[in-house]
């Protein structure tokens, strides 16, 4: 029996650690006007001899626009994850994260060498569908996975073709497409 009540734990570190991580970043971005963000995190089309240009790969997904934009990816990376990193472990949902964050990046560094990306939303995608395939049986598609592929991903297609937003849709097909990949090889 343990005396002095309870106690506050850590319980998804590697989620709560993105998280904070990701604040850090935001109030990095404040206090420096912006130039920390633009120099490490968000990934735009820039020369391979720019050493900045292979760590944007992966850390633009720490870098937000706004507050609201944090917590928008936030508040849905603190619902899924925790669950995740306790079904799948710590270090397992950290590789899915950084491969979630390298593809989309290089994908966007390639296609679009116009524009700039940030944020999490691929790996709110990514931790979404994954989510969605934990309860897979053997031989079984769970109906959760095609709903959730025909709502999510199937209305990011849709808004992606009529839309003419400042949102990526792009990286939340890619971040529901690495969860799918990830989810199932992660199961076996």
């Amino acid at each position: 029996m343990r005396r002095g009540g309870l106690r506050i734990q850590y319980n998804a570190p590697v989620v709560l650690s993105f998280a904070l991580l990701s604040l850090g970043v935001l109030l990095l971005d404040r206090f420096t006007g912006g130039r920390s963000t633009r120099t490490l995190f968000c990934v735009y089309r820039s020369s391979f001899r720019d050493l900045g240009t292979y760590p944007r790969f992966v850390l633009h997904v720490l870098g937000h626009l706004s507050y609201e934009h944090y917590i928008g990816n936030m508040m849905m990376i603190l619902v899924v994850g925790p669950p995740l990193e306790e079904r799948y472990g710590s270090r397992s949902l950290f590789w899915a994260i950084f491969i979630t964050a390298l593809v989309s990046g290089m994908v966007h560094w390639l296609f679009f060498p116009g524009t700039a990306l940030m944020g999490a939303s691929g790996v709110v995608f990514m931790m979404i569908v994954m989510s969605s395939l934990s309860g897979m049986r053997e031989g079984c598609i769970p109906l959760t996975l095609i709903l959730v592929l025909l709502l999510y991903l199937g209305g990011e297609i849709v808004d992606g073709v009529t839309l003419a937003d400042n949102v990526s849709q792009l990286t939340h097909i890619i971040g529901g497409l690495c969860g799918a990949f990830l989810g199932v090889s992660m199961r076996r």
